[in-house]
């Protein structure tokens, strides 16, 4: 392992990925503007950094988890950014949800400066990323792609390499655009079920056994809502603000997304009641909190 890996982005899910690097034995330099966060790398020998420039400078790879296209923008292209300061041949991994047009425009300033870019941005939830099975869809090229891969197998479990630069985000953004949607389709039939008075384990029982299930409903809906816990996987603010990428995005390429713009309402109205933190999941209290409907939950639930 030559590579110093640099890792700007200690959040929800920046930071247990550059633990799991620690963890096996990578060489990391941390950086986030939270000290606290980068403190805690410092417990598992990660060395702290006290800007972005830093990072780049004592880094080979480069790895940005960042919340929103201005920041990737600011902290990869940016006058003080990671390619100002980082050495030709060096390495970027930006595994921030963003849009294409941010992804296409600091992957070119890296080429520019003799550098590679992995747009590598991840599936699955922060409890996947504390246990290092993370999903990574990337985009790069063939070579790129050989060198990030060992820093991905070290945070995840699925990699998968879309295509070209790019490709990445891409895909995000269509996994991210089903995933959302769901929550508002599982949110509105179990809101109805809800009315109707149906049971609710019957009512997933049926659901299961026809077209109809859906990973969302199966698999996470019953370790979240449904037994009480609201307590953030992916919020519904960020929902909102992925559902507003692909919306952009679609736009551009002239693709009409009528559902993904209704479903976007329905997500501000969450957060106009003061949900913009809860679980996504949580779209079905927000429904039954309109509507005056009781909550759905399992009977073995505490919530």
């Amino acid at each position: 392992m030559t590579e110093t890996i640099g890792f700007i982005g200690l959040g929800r899910m920046g930071r247990p990925m550059a633990a799991n690097l620690c963890r096996k034995g990578f060489r990391v330099i941390a950086y986030d503007i939270n000290p606290a966060a980068v403190a805690e790398l410092e417990q598992l020998q990660a060395r702290g950094a006290k800007s972005v420039a830093e990072v780049a400078q004592q880094s080979s790879l480069v790895i940005t988890m960042l919340p929103d296209p201005a920041t990737v923008r600011q902290v990869v292209g940016g006058s003080d950014g990671v390619v100002a300061h980082a050495k030709a041949g060096s390495l970027i991994i930006d595994m921030s949800t963003v849009d294409p047009a941010t992804t296409d425009h600091v992957a070119r300033l890296a080429r520019e400066k003799g550098m590679g870019f992995v747009d590598a941005p991840v599936g699955r939830l922060a409890a996947h990323a504390e246990r290092g099975e993370s999903l990574f869809m990337a985009g790069g090229s063939q070579e790129d792609f050989a060198r990030a891969r060992p820093a991905l197998e070290a945070m995840g479990t699925t990699i998968f390499h879309c295509g070209e630069v790019g490709a990445g985000t891409r895909s995000k953004l269509v996994n991210n655009y089903l995933a959302i949607i769901l929550c508002q389709l599982n949110a509105e039939a179990l809101a109805l079920s809800q009315r109707f008075g149906l049971d609710l384990e019957r009512t997933l029982d049926v659901l299961h056994g026809t077209t109809a299930t859906n990973g969302q409903l199966k698999i996470n809906w019953p370790n979240k809502v449904l037994k009480g816990d609201t307590e953030p996987g992916f919020t519904i603010d960020l929902a909102h603000k992925d559902l507003t990428l692909i919306i952009e995005a679609a736009n551009a390429a002239k693709v009409p997304m009528p559902v993904a713009a209704a479903a976007r309402e329905a997500f501000s109205t969450a957060r106009s009641r003061g949900f913009g933190g809860a679980d996504f999941s949580a779209m079905v209290d927000v429904l039954c909190e309109l509507a005056g409907i009781e909550k759905p939950r399992l009977r073995n639930s505490s919530g």
